[in-house]
């Protein structure tokens, strides 16, 4: 069994996928390498062929059709015969000094009686133009040196969320829960991260800068622009999420676990209110009452907790200082966390 496995989501990738495969080659035997391919129609197929070629017994080759970048992490777990599951986008890439750091800790984490299910690091905005990296980390909201549970956490600022970037997870962890991402939808890393919550119990955090995120191409899925012309994919997820908060809200493990799963629903509906203001249509303004009403449909505890939160107070209701006080706060997390 390897020690780890990561999985590299590719769909016409052919200009960037090989800084992000070279970045993770250093890994040596101890980590399995899967690109997938998902129905590319440039050289992306062909690359992933050369690198499974070249590195037989670390790079694996697995071509689908084209099934989005759900479909893409299913399929590397599917494939995967690592003890830990990674994912990694093409564009992106891993620091060479953390990445070490990462797999001696792995190394020794396999040993413990209990396992571990899911290892937490920092992850840097790669920003076309911008002079200052955006590290998010977690020291401050996470015990550093030993493991921990939910009910050893603290509270979570607004741009500390834990995201795909961020995590590590016990490969059967992901298959003992059922885990599987929808088809051909974007923005999916969020279920990725938040359906495993409820099933974490042995954590660890390495406070080290690993995943490097690049962001800044106009044609990125987090593109403001992009997002909005994608707005019912943005609206499937938060609904998929809103399904998962409800499914656990009333056996919680601990009430920290239960906050944070607030918290992050909280921050994906805000951000799909958002949006249906930004694009400001008839149509647009009733899905955004009609995520709203789910949520309320599905949970109204959980409808009132959200709510009752500034901006959900605000992303909640209609006229013009609901917009203005909404579009502010926006506007601020987009400068401080460095998103679109």
């Amino acid at each position: 069994m390897k020690l780890l496995t990561v999985a590299i989501p590719s769909y016409n990738s052919q200009d960037y996928m090989s800084n992000c495969i070279e970045s993770l080659l250093p890994g040596g035997e101890e980590v399995e390498i899967i690109i997938v391919d998902d129905g590319s129609k440039d050289s992306t197929p062909q690359i992933a062929d050369e690198y499974q070629k070249k590195y037989p017994t670390i790079v694996r080759a697995v071509h689908q059709p084209n099934g989005g970048h759900g479909e893409a992490v299913n399929a590397g777990l599917r494939h995967a015969t690592g003890f830990f599951y990674k994912v990694v986008d093409s564009d992106d890439w891993v620091d060479l000094d953390a990445y070490k750091k990462i797999l001696d800790f792995l190394r020794e984490a396999v040993k413990e009686e209990e396992p571990l299910d899911m290892l937490i690091s920092n992850y840097v905005y790669e920003k076309q133009g911008a002079k200052h990296k955006k590290v998010i980390q977690y020291h401050s909201i996470l015990p550093e040196n030993r493991y921990f549970g939910w009910k050893d956490t603290g509270h979570f600022g607004a741009s500390q969320n834990i995201l795909m970037h961020s995590v590590i997870y016990r490969t059967e962890l992901l298959r003992d829960c059922s885990f599987e991402l929808p088809k051909h939808t974007f923005y999916v890393d969020n279920i990725f991260v938040y359906w495993p919550f409820p099933y974490v119990k042995k954590m660890y955090c390495l406070d080290i800068d690993f995943y490097r995120y690049f962001i800044g191409r106009e044609d990125q899925s987090v593109n403001e622009k992009v997002m909005m012309s994608r707005i019912d994919q943005q609206i499937r997820v938060n609904k998929i999420m809103i399904d998962i908060y409800a499914k656990h809200e009333n056996h919680f493990a601990s009430p920290q676990l239960e906050n944070y799963m607030q918290h992050y629903l909280g921050t994906i509906t805000m951000i799909t209110s958002i949006l249906l203001m930004k694009i400001n249509t008839e149509e647009a303004m009733a899905k955004k009452d009609d995520v709203w009403k789910y949520l309320h449909d599905r949970s109204p505890e959980g409808y009132e907790i959200l709510r009752h939160t500034v901006l959900g107070k605000f992303s909640s209701s209609h006229g013009k200082l609901s917009k203005k006080v909404t579009m502010g706060g926006y506007k601020i997390a987009q400068k401080w966390i460095g998103f679109n």
